[in-house]
């Protein structure tokens, strides 16, 4: 066995798919309720720092992420920003950016007309007028892919080997015009690596969002041939979606556990007048 095989085992236990915390923490609910998502074409994953949205070095995340604190009081549309990467393949360059649900794309975004783009787009909910780039429709399903390894090494472990699995996968079944694969940063639950979200239309034909954790390749299959051709949402990987649900999810699991310790604590308290019994008649 060689060096690198190794590494890549020892690798693979202590930060991929075969390490510890894998399948430890219950997924539903772990996704904070949101109902749109921008994510900001921006170079590749590679050269992402830990916190991109924040390096005097890359000015254009950096100043999409202040805009958005900015204007947050002002953005009437609980609103997500992810930085994403930007692959020629699927006609996306530096500066586009993507919406969902909306399924719409603008071009040529830039640090001098982000602060046009928040207004019009972000804020307003309108199409971007005054030196807007070029506005595209986006048709298909999108798999976004944690893999910021520099932000935390379990993404950076897992997000690429879940890529490379996706796209083979997907040109095996003919659906590369179909299905786009996107490496992005940080997204929230590095300790669910692999992380994936999807957008893509649902049974209804409405654009849904899932967010799944724990995802190997070999779960891979399924992502592709239950969620996406047949909207069958998996159930022991998911964390929650776009539009609510993931926070209703998080609710009731609360509420479960504050019944089951309501329930223990009666059951507890049900034992004291029985043992009391049991030792007068002793």
């Amino acid at each position: 066995m060689s060096f690198t095989t190794v590494a890549a085992a020892i690798n693979d236990v202590k930060h991929g798919f075969s390490r510890r915390e894998m399948y430890k923490a219950d997924l539903a609910g772990t996704v904070e309720a949101y109902d749109r998502h921008v994510f900001l074409c921006y170079k590749n994953h590679l050269s992402w720092p830990p916190r991109v949205e924040n390096s005097n070095s890359h000015p254009l995340p950096k100043t999409i992420a202040r805009a958005s604190k900015a204007r947050q009081n002002d953005i009437t549309i609980k609103t997500k920003f992810t930085v994403c990467e930007a692959i020629e393949k699927f006609d996306f360059s530096d500066g586009d950016v993507l919406i969902f649900p909306d399924m719409i794309k603008y071009s040529g975004v830039d640090e001098s007309k982000v602060d046009s783009f928040f207004d019009d787009v972000i804020v307003k909910n309108e199409i971007w007028g005054a030196g807007a780039g070029p506005r595209d429709e986006l048709t298909g399903s999108y798999i976004f892919v944690c893999a910021h390894g520099s932000r935390d090494v379990r993404c950076g472990v897992c997000g690429p080997a879940l890529i490379e699995k996706l796209n083979q996968e997907i040109g095996l079944r003919g659906l590369k015009k179909q299905i786009s694969v996107l490496a992005c940063s940080h997204i929230g639950g590095h300790k669910y690596a692999g992380n994936v979200i999807i957008y893509g239309p649902g049974r209804d034909g409405n654009i849904t969002g899932h967010w799944y954790g724990y995802v190997t390749p070999n779960d891979v299959p399924a992502l592709l041939d239950q969620h996406i051709a047949k909207g069958e949402v998996i159930q022991k990987l998911w964390r929650g979606q776009m539009g609510g649900p993931g926070a209703k999810a998080k609710f009731w699991k609360l509420q479960k556990r504050q019944i089951l310790t309501t329930v223990g604590i009666l059951g507890a308290l049900a034992v004291i007048p029985v043992a009391y019994r049991f030792y007068k008649s002793g």
